[in-house]
């Protein structure tokens, strides 16, 4: 598999943010959560007056053999329409894409259809046209997995190539959280119940059949219970390109905006891989799907949103990166005790 060289930002910048952000014109630590993320931008820059510059954002999709079990109420060809829908700029994803001045790409990562036609936001890189069914086999092979690692990592590097230096990531796969939840039960050790959500069923019917057949596939894993293993055996390809473009985002000190249930999955997957991953992360909300406050504390991971969403896409890093910029521009635009006559006050 590719290698990553993920270094941990250099701690001696700290002091100086910390003082910096302390001396601005407010009470201390009365910005709160602003205060929190522009230390956390700051460092992983290196700087004392942090940039956020043309921010992308990849979704990657891909379909599941897993599908044909029927864990999902949302019929496979979900994927391929949500994809074209996508490139027609009529989604979710689309018009906060557009609102926040994100550059979007949508990565076909072996969607089961073909696509005849071009498009300037469309990445093609079909690896196969969905994953085995991994309720019986490996979802992929070991080489599959190795090239949607690379390929995730190719395209966070051609964002960084293009000037940017902070990357939203979102997905689109019909029984993605059953995939989800299998890596969270395997490498946190939290029950698999309490890993499984109703997905895009809002009602919860199809919990009791998703969790037999979850079950059973974990009865019939061959693995050696390596994160390695389960990424591969029970992965999407989108989820594994995914896993490759986050770490090739931090080897390249990219922020990186994680989003919900299914890509903070992903960091999880990606830490196991190189722990230094996670400190270029910023999770942008708590999303309604079971599990994903419970995978969140297993990262120690503080999101800055609950809005309530279960869409997937990125939309919940999407809403969450103005925060951000504002973050950013209260260490570089607020005046400083030091500089103006203002009483340091508390």
């Amino acid at each position: 598999m590719k290698e990553f060289n993920i270094k941990k930002p250099d701690d001696k910048i700290i002091p100086q943010l910390q003082d910096k952000i302390n001396n601005l014109t407010k009470p201390l630590g009365s910005l709160g959560k602003l205060e929190d993320l522009a230390l956390q931008v700051g460092w992983i820059q290196n700087t004392l007056s942090p940039s956020l510059r043309s921010p992308h954002h990849l979704v990657f999709a891909a379909d599941h053999g897993v599908a044909v079990e029927n864990i999902s109420l949302s019929p496979q060809e979900i994927t391929y329409q949500m994809l074209l829908n996508f490139l027609s700029g009529g989604a979710g994803v689309n018009f906060l894409a557009r609102q926040h001045g994100f550059e979007l790409y949508v990565v076909d990562a072996g969607i089961n259809y073909d696509l005849s036609f071009t498009n300037p936001s469309l990445i093609q890189h079909k690896i196969s046209k969905q994953t085995k069914n991994y309720l019986y086999e490996s979802a992929m092979t070991s080489q599959e997995m190795d090239e949607a690692i690379s390929f995730g990592a190719e395209c966070a590097k051609m964002c960084f190539d293009k000037g940017s230096n902070i990357l939203a990531l979102g997905e689109m796969g019909i029984t993605n959280t059953s995939s989800s939840a299998l890596w969270m039960h395997l490498l946190t050790g939290v029950p698999l119940k309490e890993c499984i959500g109703a997905g895009s069923d809002h009602t919860g019917n199809i919990l009791d059949h998703k969790f037999d057949v979850l079950s059973r596939a974990i009865e019939n894993y061959a693995g050696d219970g390596s994160a390695l293993s389960v990424m591969q055996y029970f992965g999407g390809y989108e989820m594994v390109m995914t896993v490759g473009a986050m770490l090739e985002a931090a080897q390249n000190k990219m922020v990186i905006l994680v989003d919900g249930f299914i890509m903070t999955n992903c960091m999880l997957m990606a830490s196991k891989i190189n722990p230094n991953v996670l400190h270029y992360a910023i999770y942008g909300h708590e999303g309604n799907e079971t599990g994903h406050r419970t995978v969140l504390k297993a990262l120690n991971a503080c999101p800055i949103l609950n809005l309530g969403f279960r869409l997937g896409e990125g939309t919940g890093a999407l809403c969450a990166y103005p925060i951000v910029d504002s973050a950013v521009r209260m260490i570089n635009e607020m005046s400083s005790f030091k500089t103006v006559e203002v009483t340091k006050y508390f």
